[in-house]
C-alpha cells in the first residue's frame, strides 16, 4: 500500500498492492532476467562463433586469391622469360647469318682480287715469253722469273742468265 502525491500537491493517488502478486511478479522478473542472461550468454557465444567462422571463411578466400595470384604471376614470368629467350636466340641466329655472309663476301672479294693479279702476272709472263721467243739469242741465255702477289701490289722479277 502506498500514497503518492503529485508535484503540485493537489492530486493524491492511493495504491494498494497485493503482496502475493508482487512476489510473483518479482519471481517472474528474476526468471526473465535469468533467461535473458542465459540467452544473452548464448547469443554472445553464438556471435563469437559466427564471427570466428566468417573470419575463417574470409581468410580462406584471401589465401585462395593470393595463391591464385601467385600462380598467375609465376606463369606470366615464365612466359615472358621464354619470349625473351626466343628473341635472344633469334637475334643470335640473325647475327651469325650476317657474319657468315660478310665473311663469305670478303673471301670472294679477296679471291677475285688475287685471281685478277694472277691473271695480270700470267699476261705479263706471256708477253715476255713471246718477245723472248722472237729474240735471236734464244740459245745463249735463260730466263729466271720470280713473282710475289700481295693484296695491294704485284712484285715481278725476271733475270736473264747467260750460261
Amino acid at each position: 500500500m502506498g500514497v503518492q502525491f503529485c508535484k503540485d500537491g493537489h492530486l493524491i493517488q492511493i495504491v494498494i498492492e497485493d503482496y502475493e502478486e508482487i512476489t510473483m511478479m518479482r519471481k517472474k522478473e528474476q526468471q526473465k532476467k535469468r533467461e535473458n542472461t542465459k540467452n544473452g550468454k548464448r547469443e554472445r557465444a553464438a556471435k563469437k562463433i559466427q564471427a570466428w567462422w566468417r573470419g575463417t571463411l574470409v581468410r580462406r578466400t584471401l589465401l585462395h586469391a593470393a595463391l591464385s595470384t601467385w600462380v598467375i604471376q609465376s606463369w606470366w614470368r615464365l612466359t615472358m622469360d621464354r619470349l625473351l629467350q626466343k628473341k635472344r636466340r633469334a637475334a643470335l641466329i640473325a647475327y651469325a647469318h650476317r657474319e657468315r655472309a660478310v665473311v663469305k663476301l670478303q673471301s670472294l672479294a679477296r679471291m677475285w682480287r688475287i685471281h685478277w693479279r694472277y691473271c695480270q702476272v700470267l699476261n705479263a709472263i706471256y708477253v715476255i715469253q713471246h718477245h723472248w721467243q722472237c729474240h735471236n739469242c734464244q740459245a745463249c741465255a735463260l730466263l729466271r722469273g720470280h713473282c710475289v702477289v700481295t693484296a695491294t701490289h704485284l712484285q715481278f722479277h725476271i733475270e736473264i742468265i747467260n750460261p
